[in-house]
């Protein structure tokens, strides 16, 4: 599923369109995808998890080892006719393992269901990144028609009160009345002031997660694929969640721990081939006058048997441990999957009533706007007090910040919904900023090897840096939706005079 290429669907439609050059939610999510820290991170964690097979496997490969001495016997006893002045040997010992009670089997199948879960979990990890980082999105664009708005009513209650104190110096309005207006506009300066701080720290936090500054941030696409009920978005989680399947990985894996618990107990079998060799150097026996050998080899073949009999009870402690680990692993699965199952049906239920909430807001918004109007034409013929124009535009402007983050809301609830359902992964978004990192490349690469010289380049640092990137501000980078402007709502039959007089 490439959903964000797909901009049919049943979520949240944004009415407004924005330049072509506006950054869109695509790009967003590959700055993230290629650039932060904490993915970067959780890939090459998982790449240390893939070094635990070819580790697990070596227990139960042969192992060769050299050993090698070389001695100067500085003072030598003095009934010590035929010691040698200096002497080197050298060992070499080939170790061929043949039986270890199923510990380095049981290791092997630990080691790769540790893997399969670490991928599971770099899943969750690419999830909870990119609905991290659509919330952050989001955030920006509601914050920033908020700041709209309240600049709007601002510079709206700006002209009310020059009109108020125009119309209180010929007599039309009272002292009070400019009182109002002046205390409106104080508190919409400051309705102002914190709109701004919070668009600011929306950006810082935008910045955070893609690493990038957000310029003018593009409306995103519908959310399609979203579950008919919450019973449906449940059963589609279980299946698919990243976070459960890995959390079911770890409870497997824990099993072959106890194996190899188990496995200290048992006797252990190996074989060996070594050979040996030593020189004198011709310091043995010298000024005897009689000729010995100097150097010489020999070799061994056996098979070796280790069986433990008593070891104070460390054995039975580590199968009691690993199997408490089992019982652990076990109770966070159920653990993670009530998380899942509520994170499932509560984005589902915010999601449901956020649409809900935008269809009545945007009622309330042509409502209010229509009520606005009216009231400016009914104090004009004295009916309505400037009390009454003030909560007007309150009202309006209340309206429209419900608007605007109902949408927010819709939108990130619906994203949390897919995300809980296993569907909000680089793989399902179609991003084609350049190739999709493939955690098993390097599970494969490493998985047979058994050189103990081989090594890889210094790892490069993938996660930019913000240092360079700006203090943000709260300038508006677009314009304000049609909805949610204040100009005069067009209507079918206008007020005429003689309804205004019937008003009256």
């Amino acid at each position: 599923m490439r959903f964000l290429s797909l901009l049919s669907g049943s979520a949240v439609v944004m009415v407004m369109a924005t330049p072509l050059s506006a950054e869109t939610l695509r790009d967003a999510l590959i700055k993230a995808y290629t650039s932060n820290p904490t993915l970067a991170a959780q890939r090459a964690n998982l790449r240390a998890i893939d070094e635990n097979v070819p580790i697990a496997r070596s227990q139960g490969l042969p192992g060769v080892q050299l050993q090698s001495s070389y001695t100067e016997n500085v003072v030598k006893a003095a009934n010590s006719f035929v010691a040698p002045d200096r002497s080197g040997t050298g060992n070499v010992t080939l170790t061929v393992p043949l039986y270890a009670g199923g510990a380095v089997r049981n290791a092997v199948r630990a080691a790769n269901t540790r893997v399969e879960g670490g991928q599971l979990g770099l899943r969750g990890t690419e999830s909870d990144l990119f609905s991290a980082v659509v919330g952050s999105y989001m955030d920006v664009i509601r914050d920033e028609a908020i700041v709209g708005l309240n600049t709007q009513n601002v510079r709206v209650l700006d002209v009310n009160l020059q009109a108020s104190r125009d119309r209180f110096q010929v007599g039309d309005l009272t002292r009070t009345d400019v009182a109002q207006s002046e205390a409106r506009l104080a508190l919409a300066r400051s309705q102002l002031q914190s709109a701004q701080a919070r668009l600011i720290s929306s950006r810082e936090s935008y910045i955070r997660l893609v690493g990038a500054v957000p310029g003018r941030l593009d409306l995103p696409p519908s959310l399609p694929n979203l579950p008919a009920n919450p019973d449906n978005a449940v059963a589609v989680a279980l299946r698919n969640n990243p976070t459960l399947l890995a959390a079911a990985k770890e409870r497997d894996a824990t099993g072959f721990d106890i194996g190899v618990a188990r496995s200290n107990r048992l006797p252990r079998i190996s074989a060996s081939v070594g050979g040996n060799y030593y020189n004198y150097f011709g310091s043995l026996g010298s000024g005897t006058g009689v000729a010995i050998g100097q150097s010489g080899k020999s070799a061994t073949v056996g098979v070796g048997l280790t069986l433990p009999l008593y070891q104070g009870g460390r054995p039975a402690a580590q199968i009691r441990q690993a199997q408490d680990a089992r019982a652990q692993s076990i109770e966070r699965v159920t653990e993670t999957e009530r998380s899942v199952i509520a994170q499932a049906r509560s984005a589902y239920a915010v999601w449901k009533s956020s649409l809900e909430v935008i269809a009545s807001s945007e009622i309330a918004v042509n409502a209010n706007k229509l009520s606005l109007e009216g009231v400016r034409a009914e104090n004009s013929v004295g009916n309505r007090t400037i009390l009454d124009i003030l909560n007007a535009e309150q009202e309006l402007l209340n309206s429209q910040v419900t608007l605007v983050t109902a949408r927010r809301d819709a939108y990130v609830a619906g994203f949390a919904l897919l995300a809980s359902m296993g569907q909000a992964e680089a793989r399902d978004l179609g991003l084609d900023g350049g190739p999709l990192y493939d955690p098993v490349k390097h599970y494969e690469s490493v998985r047979g090897k058994i050189w103990d010289y081989s090594s890889q380049a210094d790892p490069a640092v993938t996660g930019t840096r913000t240092t360079d990137t700006p203090a943000q501000n709260a300038a508006v980078t677009r314009a304000l939706d049609p909805m949610l402007d204040s100009a005069p709502v067009d209507r079918s039959a206008p007020i005429t005079a003689g309804e205004q007089t019937k008003n009256r």
